[in-house]
Protein backbone atom coordinates (compact mmCIF):
# COMPACT_ATOMS: atom_id res chain seq x y z
CA UNK A 1 0.00 0.00 0.00
CA UNK A 2 1.42 3.38 -0.99
CA UNK A 3 2.13 5.98 1.66
CA UNK A 4 2.08 8.81 -0.88
CA UNK A 5 -0.43 11.59 -0.28
CA UNK A 6 -3.15 12.31 -2.81
CA UNK A 7 -5.29 15.39 -2.25
CA UNK A 8 -8.59 14.28 -0.74
CA UNK A 9 -10.71 16.27 -3.19
CA UNK A 10 -9.43 14.12 -6.06
CA UNK A 11 -11.62 11.26 -4.90
CA UNK A 12 -14.65 13.55 -5.15
CA UNK A 13 -14.08 14.35 -8.82
CA UNK A 14 -16.79 12.97 -11.07
CA UNK A 15 -15.36 11.25 -14.14
CA UNK A 16 -15.70 13.08 -17.43
CA UNK A 17 -17.74 10.77 -19.64
CA UNK A 18 -17.10 11.38 -23.33
CA UNK A 19 -19.68 10.70 -26.01
CA UNK A 20 -19.53 7.11 -27.16
CA UNK A 21 -19.06 6.10 -30.80
CA UNK A 22 -21.92 4.16 -32.41
CA UNK A 23 -21.91 0.39 -32.08
CA UNK A 24 -21.25 -1.45 -35.34
CA UNK A 25 -24.46 -2.71 -36.95
CA UNK A 26 -24.13 -4.89 -40.06
CA UNK A 27 -25.37 -3.09 -43.17
CA UNK A 28 -26.06 0.19 -41.34
CA UNK A 29 -24.01 3.38 -41.77
CA UNK A 30 -23.12 4.62 -38.32
CA UNK A 31 -23.21 8.24 -37.15
CA UNK A 32 -21.77 9.70 -33.97
CA UNK A 33 -24.13 12.35 -32.58
CA UNK A 34 -22.93 12.17 -28.99
CA UNK A 35 -20.05 14.68 -28.82
CA UNK A 36 -21.23 17.84 -30.61
CA UNK A 37 -18.55 17.40 -33.21
CA UNK A 38 -18.64 19.16 -36.55
CA UNK A 39 -19.56 16.52 -39.16
CA UNK A 40 -17.52 18.29 -41.84
CA UNK A 41 -13.80 17.45 -42.16
CA UNK A 42 -11.25 20.28 -42.08
CA UNK A 43 -10.98 22.30 -45.28
CA UNK A 44 -8.19 21.28 -47.70
CA UNK A 45 -6.14 24.35 -46.80
CA UNK A 46 -6.28 23.39 -43.13
CA UNK A 47 -5.30 19.80 -43.92
CA UNK A 48 -2.31 21.05 -45.95
CA UNK A 49 -1.15 23.23 -43.03
CA UNK A 50 -1.44 20.31 -40.62
CA UNK A 51 0.40 18.03 -43.02
CA UNK A 52 3.34 20.43 -43.17
CA UNK A 53 3.35 20.80 -39.39
CA UNK A 54 3.38 17.03 -38.91
CA UNK A 55 6.47 16.86 -41.09
CA UNK A 56 8.17 19.13 -38.56
CA UNK A 57 6.94 17.23 -35.51
CA UNK A 58 10.46 16.34 -34.45
CA UNK A 59 10.63 19.95 -33.28
CA UNK A 60 8.80 21.55 -30.38
CA UNK A 61 5.99 23.96 -31.22
CA UNK A 62 6.46 27.66 -30.58
CA UNK A 63 6.01 27.90 -26.82
CA UNK A 64 4.85 31.49 -27.25
CA UNK A 65 2.22 30.65 -29.90
CA UNK A 66 3.25 33.90 -31.63
CA UNK A 67 1.72 33.20 -35.05
CA UNK A 68 -1.55 32.04 -33.51
CA UNK A 69 -1.74 35.07 -31.21
CA UNK A 70 -1.14 37.38 -34.16
CA UNK A 71 -3.83 35.66 -36.23
CA UNK A 72 -6.35 35.81 -33.35
CA UNK A 73 -5.55 39.47 -32.63
CA UNK A 74 -6.13 40.36 -36.28
CA UNK A 75 -9.34 38.33 -36.55
CA UNK A 76 -10.84 39.72 -33.34
CA UNK A 77 -9.30 43.21 -33.57
CA UNK A 78 -7.89 42.93 -30.05
CA UNK A 79 -4.43 43.28 -28.47
CA UNK A 80 -2.38 40.11 -28.09
CA UNK A 81 -1.84 41.03 -24.43
CA UNK A 82 -5.47 40.08 -23.76
CA UNK A 83 -5.19 36.62 -25.31
CA UNK A 84 -4.19 33.20 -24.02
CA UNK A 85 -4.37 29.82 -25.75
CA UNK A 86 -4.59 26.29 -24.42
CA UNK A 87 -5.63 22.78 -25.42
CA UNK A 88 -9.31 23.58 -25.96
CA UNK A 89 -11.71 25.87 -24.11
CA UNK A 90 -11.97 23.26 -21.34
CA UNK A 91 -8.28 23.78 -20.60
CA UNK A 92 -8.86 27.54 -20.64
CA UNK A 93 -11.56 27.15 -17.97
CA UNK A 94 -9.32 24.90 -15.86
CA UNK A 95 -6.55 27.50 -16.06
CA UNK A 96 -8.89 30.41 -15.33
CA UNK A 97 -10.16 28.78 -12.14
CA UNK A 98 -6.67 27.73 -11.08
CA UNK A 99 -5.55 31.33 -11.58
CA UNK A 100 -8.20 33.00 -9.41
CA UNK A 101 -9.24 30.45 -6.78
CA UNK A 102 -7.68 29.81 -3.39
CA UNK A 103 -8.51 26.71 -1.30
CA UNK A 104 -12.03 27.06 0.07
CA UNK A 105 -13.22 29.57 -2.51
CA UNK A 106 -16.32 28.77 -4.54
CA UNK A 107 -17.43 28.97 -8.16
CA UNK A 108 -21.05 29.57 -9.18
CA UNK A 109 -22.35 28.00 -12.39
CA UNK A 110 -25.61 26.67 -13.88
CA UNK A 111 -26.54 23.00 -13.72
CA UNK A 112 -26.88 20.88 -15.72
CA UNK A 113 -24.20 22.39 -17.90
CA UNK A 114 -20.79 21.43 -19.28
CA UNK A 115 -19.69 18.31 -17.41
CA UNK A 116 -16.11 19.53 -17.01
CA UNK A 117 -17.12 22.41 -14.71
CA UNK A 118 -17.29 20.46 -11.43
CA UNK A 119 -14.02 18.73 -12.30
CA UNK A 120 -12.29 22.03 -13.05
CA UNK A 121 -13.56 23.53 -9.79
CA UNK A 122 -12.20 20.66 -7.72
CA UNK A 123 -8.93 20.76 -9.65
CA UNK A 124 -8.62 24.37 -8.50
CA UNK A 125 -9.24 23.20 -4.90
CA UNK A 126 -12.46 25.21 -4.84
CA UNK A 127 -16.10 24.36 -4.14
CA UNK A 128 -18.99 24.16 -6.60
CA UNK A 129 -22.14 26.22 -6.22
CA UNK A 130 -24.44 24.62 -8.78
CA UNK A 131 -27.59 26.61 -9.57
CA UNK A 132 -30.45 24.65 -11.21
CA UNK A 133 -31.62 25.78 -14.62
CA UNK A 134 -35.15 27.04 -15.11
CA UNK A 135 -37.80 24.57 -16.26
CA UNK A 136 -37.12 25.47 -19.90
CA UNK A 137 -33.37 24.86 -19.62
CA UNK A 138 -32.20 28.46 -19.22
CA UNK A 139 -29.84 30.07 -16.72
CA UNK A 140 -31.60 31.33 -13.60
CA UNK A 141 -29.55 34.51 -13.40
CA UNK A 142 -31.35 35.83 -10.34
CA UNK A 143 -30.66 32.64 -8.40
CA UNK A 144 -27.06 32.64 -9.58
CA UNK A 145 -26.52 36.20 -8.38
CA UNK A 146 -28.05 35.26 -5.01
CA UNK A 147 -25.51 32.43 -4.59
CA UNK A 148 -22.51 34.76 -4.79
CA UNK A 149 -20.88 35.33 -1.42
CA UNK A 150 -17.60 36.64 -0.05
CA UNK A 151 -15.77 33.41 -1.02
CA UNK A 152 -16.97 33.43 -4.62
CA UNK A 153 -14.09 33.95 -7.04
CA UNK A 154 -15.74 33.11 -10.35
CA UNK A 155 -19.10 32.69 -12.02
CA UNK A 156 -19.48 30.71 -15.25
CA UNK A 157 -22.13 31.49 -17.85
CA UNK A 158 -22.43 28.84 -20.55
CA UNK A 159 -24.13 30.38 -23.57
CA UNK A 160 -25.46 28.56 -25.49
CA UNK A 161 -25.77 26.17 -22.59
CA UNK A 162 -24.50 22.64 -23.05
CA UNK A 163 -26.58 20.42 -22.96
CA UNK A 164 -29.89 22.32 -23.19
CA UNK A 165 -28.99 24.70 -26.03
CA UNK A 166 -30.63 27.78 -24.48
CA UNK A 167 -28.68 30.99 -25.02
CA UNK A 168 -28.55 34.22 -23.04
CA UNK A 169 -29.00 37.62 -24.67
CA UNK A 170 -26.40 40.38 -24.61
CA UNK A 171 -28.73 42.50 -22.49
CA UNK A 172 -29.24 39.70 -19.97
CA UNK A 173 -25.49 39.14 -19.60
CA UNK A 174 -24.78 42.85 -19.11
CA UNK A 175 -27.52 43.09 -16.48
CA UNK A 176 -26.14 40.08 -14.66
CA UNK A 177 -22.57 41.40 -14.67
CA UNK A 178 -23.87 44.64 -13.14
CA UNK A 179 -25.05 42.56 -10.16
CA UNK A 180 -21.70 40.80 -9.68
CA UNK A 181 -19.04 42.27 -7.37
CA UNK A 182 -16.11 43.68 -9.31
CA UNK A 183 -13.65 41.23 -7.71
CA UNK A 184 -15.56 38.18 -9.01
CA UNK A 185 -14.47 36.92 -12.43
CA UNK A 186 -17.35 36.25 -14.84
CA UNK A 187 -16.38 33.57 -17.35
CA UNK A 188 -18.38 33.54 -20.58
CA UNK A 189 -18.08 30.05 -22.04
CA UNK A 190 -18.83 30.66 -25.72
CA UNK A 191 -17.84 27.30 -27.16
CA UNK A 192 -20.86 27.39 -29.48
CA UNK A 193 -21.03 31.14 -30.19
CA UNK A 194 -20.73 30.80 -33.97
CA UNK A 195 -23.99 28.81 -34.14
CA UNK A 196 -26.15 31.47 -32.46
CA UNK A 197 -28.96 32.93 -34.60
CA UNK A 198 -31.20 34.97 -32.31
CA UNK A 199 -32.07 38.54 -31.50
CA UNK A 200 -29.61 40.38 -29.25
CA UNK A 201 -26.88 37.68 -29.32
CA UNK A 202 -24.09 37.85 -26.78
CA UNK A 203 -20.91 39.51 -28.00
CA UNK A 204 -18.48 38.26 -25.39
CA UNK A 205 -15.47 40.10 -26.80
CA UNK A 206 -17.30 43.44 -26.64
CA UNK A 207 -18.44 42.77 -23.08
CA UNK A 208 -14.97 41.71 -21.92
CA UNK A 209 -13.47 44.79 -23.58
CA UNK A 210 -15.84 47.09 -21.71
CA UNK A 211 -15.70 45.36 -18.31
CA UNK A 212 -12.75 44.66 -16.02
CA UNK A 213 -13.94 41.35 -14.55
CA UNK A 214 -14.99 39.32 -17.62
CA UNK A 215 -13.12 36.59 -19.48
CA UNK A 216 -14.29 34.80 -22.63
CA UNK A 217 -13.47 31.17 -23.40
CA UNK A 218 -13.79 29.95 -26.99
CA UNK A 219 -12.70 26.91 -28.95
CA UNK A 220 -11.73 25.68 -32.41
CA UNK A 221 -13.34 22.31 -31.66
CA UNK A 222 -16.92 23.04 -32.70
CA UNK A 223 -17.53 25.52 -35.51
CA UNK A 224 -14.00 25.13 -36.88
CA UNK A 225 -14.05 21.34 -36.76
CA UNK A 226 -10.72 20.83 -34.97
CA UNK A 227 -11.92 18.78 -31.99
CA UNK A 228 -9.16 16.22 -32.45
CA UNK A 229 -6.37 18.80 -32.34
CA UNK A 230 -7.35 20.53 -29.07
CA UNK A 231 -6.95 24.28 -29.29
CA UNK A 232 -8.95 27.04 -27.65
CA UNK A 233 -8.40 30.60 -26.51
CA UNK A 234 -9.35 33.19 -23.93
CA UNK A 235 -9.88 36.90 -24.22
CA UNK A 236 -9.49 38.47 -20.79
CA UNK A 237 -8.16 41.44 -18.83
CA UNK A 238 -4.41 41.70 -19.29
CA UNK A 239 -3.59 40.49 -15.78
CA UNK A 240 -5.84 37.45 -16.19
CA UNK A 241 -4.46 36.68 -19.65
CA UNK A 242 -0.94 36.93 -18.24
CA UNK A 243 -1.88 34.53 -15.43
CA UNK A 244 -3.28 32.07 -17.97
CA UNK A 245 -0.07 32.14 -19.97
CA UNK A 246 1.91 31.68 -16.75
CA UNK A 247 0.03 28.57 -15.60
CA UNK A 248 -0.32 27.01 -19.05
CA UNK A 249 1.48 23.73 -19.67
CA UNK A 250 4.55 24.53 -21.80
CA UNK A 251 4.03 23.46 -25.43
CA UNK A 252 0.44 22.61 -24.52
CA UNK A 253 -0.88 23.53 -27.98
CA UNK A 254 0.81 21.20 -30.44
CA UNK A 255 2.50 22.25 -33.66
CA UNK A 256 -0.28 20.76 -35.86
CA UNK A 257 -2.93 22.41 -33.68
CA UNK A 258 -1.30 25.82 -33.98
CA UNK A 259 -0.98 25.44 -37.75
CA UNK A 260 -4.60 24.28 -38.11
CA UNK A 261 -5.95 27.16 -36.02
CA UNK A 262 -4.00 29.77 -37.98
CA UNK A 263 -5.12 28.28 -41.30
CA UNK A 264 -8.71 28.11 -40.07
CA UNK A 265 -8.71 31.79 -39.19
CA UNK A 266 -7.42 32.56 -42.68
CA UNK A 267 -10.29 30.49 -44.11
CA UNK A 268 -12.87 31.76 -41.64
CA UNK A 269 -15.48 32.80 -44.22
CA UNK A 270 -15.44 29.36 -45.87
CA UNK A 271 -15.65 27.60 -42.53
CA UNK A 272 -18.56 29.75 -41.40
CA UNK A 273 -20.45 28.77 -44.57
CA UNK A 274 -20.39 25.26 -43.13
CA UNK A 275 -21.71 26.63 -39.85
CA UNK A 276 -24.56 28.23 -41.77
CA UNK A 277 -25.35 24.84 -43.34
CA UNK A 278 -25.41 23.21 -39.91
CA UNK A 279 -27.75 25.92 -38.63
CA UNK A 280 -30.09 25.20 -41.55
CA UNK A 281 -30.04 21.51 -40.55
CA UNK A 282 -30.68 22.49 -36.92
CA UNK A 283 -33.73 24.44 -38.00
CA UNK A 284 -34.95 21.44 -40.01
CA UNK A 285 -34.52 19.12 -37.03
CA UNK A 286 -36.14 21.51 -34.55
CA UNK A 287 -39.04 22.14 -36.92
CA UNK A 288 -39.46 18.43 -37.57
CA UNK A 289 -39.46 17.64 -33.87
CA UNK A 290 -42.03 20.35 -33.20
CA UNK A 291 -44.32 18.95 -35.90
CA UNK A 292 -44.43 15.56 -34.20
CA UNK A 293 -45.00 16.92 -30.71
CA UNK A 294 -41.60 17.50 -29.14
CA UNK A 295 -40.74 20.73 -27.33
CA UNK A 296 -37.02 21.42 -27.61
CA UNK A 297 -37.24 25.19 -27.19
CA UNK A 298 -34.98 27.36 -29.34
CA UNK A 299 -31.57 25.64 -29.26
CA UNK A 300 -28.67 27.83 -30.37
CA UNK A 301 -25.78 25.34 -30.43
CA UNK A 302 -25.12 22.49 -32.83
CA UNK A 303 -27.32 20.09 -30.85
CA UNK A 304 -30.82 19.55 -29.52
CA UNK A 305 -31.93 18.51 -26.02
CA UNK A 306 -34.67 15.93 -25.68
CA UNK A 307 -36.40 15.70 -22.31
CA UNK A 308 -38.10 12.54 -21.06
CA UNK A 309 -40.47 11.84 -18.17
CA UNK A 310 -38.01 9.48 -16.49
CA UNK A 311 -34.58 7.86 -16.84
CA UNK A 312 -36.05 4.63 -18.20
CA UNK A 313 -37.66 6.45 -21.13
CA UNK A 314 -34.41 8.25 -21.87
CA UNK A 315 -32.46 4.98 -21.75
CA UNK A 316 -34.96 3.37 -24.11
CA UNK A 317 -34.46 6.19 -26.61
CA UNK A 318 -30.67 5.82 -26.42
CA UNK A 319 -30.97 2.08 -26.98
CA UNK A 320 -33.29 2.51 -29.96
CA UNK A 321 -30.93 5.09 -31.45
CA UNK A 322 -28.10 2.59 -31.20
CA UNK A 323 -30.14 0.03 -33.10
CA UNK A 324 -30.36 2.36 -36.11
CA UNK A 325 -26.70 3.36 -36.06
CA UNK A 326 -26.89 6.58 -34.02
CA UNK A 327 -24.92 7.25 -30.86
CA UNK A 328 -26.53 9.95 -28.71
CA UNK A 329 -25.65 11.34 -25.29
CA UNK A 330 -27.78 10.62 -22.20
CA UNK A 331 -27.25 13.27 -19.53
CA UNK A 332 -28.82 14.35 -16.24
CA UNK A 333 -30.95 11.22 -15.96
CA UNK A 334 -33.97 12.28 -18.00
CA UNK A 335 -32.38 14.12 -20.91
CA UNK A 336 -30.66 13.10 -24.14
CA UNK A 337 -28.45 15.46 -26.12
CA UNK A 338 -28.21 14.86 -29.86
CA UNK A 339 -25.69 16.64 -32.08
CA UNK A 340 -26.68 18.02 -35.46
CA UNK A 341 -24.81 15.75 -37.85
CA UNK A 342 -24.99 14.57 -41.41
CA UNK A 343 -28.32 14.99 -43.22
CA UNK A 344 -29.04 11.26 -43.18
CA UNK A 345 -28.27 11.05 -39.47
CA UNK A 346 -30.62 13.93 -38.71
CA UNK A 347 -33.38 12.32 -40.78
CA UNK A 348 -32.95 9.07 -38.85
CA UNK A 349 -33.26 11.03 -35.62
CA UNK A 350 -36.56 12.52 -36.76
CA UNK A 351 -37.88 9.11 -37.76
CA UNK A 352 -36.88 7.68 -34.39
CA UNK A 353 -38.42 10.61 -32.50
CA UNK A 354 -41.71 10.02 -34.31
CA UNK A 355 -41.71 6.37 -33.27
CA UNK A 356 -40.97 7.21 -29.63
CA UNK A 357 -44.12 9.28 -29.15
CA UNK A 358 -46.15 9.45 -26.84
CA UNK A 359 -43.41 9.93 -24.25
CA UNK A 360 -41.42 12.82 -25.70
CA UNK A 361 -40.90 15.37 -22.99
CA UNK A 362 -41.38 15.94 -19.30
CA UNK A 363 -44.17 18.37 -18.41
CA UNK A 364 -43.00 21.85 -17.56
CA UNK A 365 -43.30 23.01 -13.99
Amino acid sequence: MTLLHVRSSISEMPPYVAGKPPVATPGVTRYKLSSNENPYPPLPGVVAAVDQAVRDSNRYPDVGNAELYAALAECLSVPTANLAVAAGSAAIIYDLLSSVCEPGDNVVYPWPSFEAYPIAVLAADARSEQVPLTADGCHDLGAMAARIDDRTRAVILCTPNNPTGAALTHTEVLGFIDSVPAHVLVILDEAYAEFVRMDDPVDGIAIATARTNVAVARTFSKAYGLAGLRVGYAYAPTEIAAALRAVAVPFGVSLPAQAAAVASLQLRSELLERVDALVVERLRVVGGLAEIGWDVGDPQGNFVWLRFPDAAAAAAFVAEAGEIGLSVRPLAGTGVRVSIGETEANTRLLDLAARMIPAPTAPKE
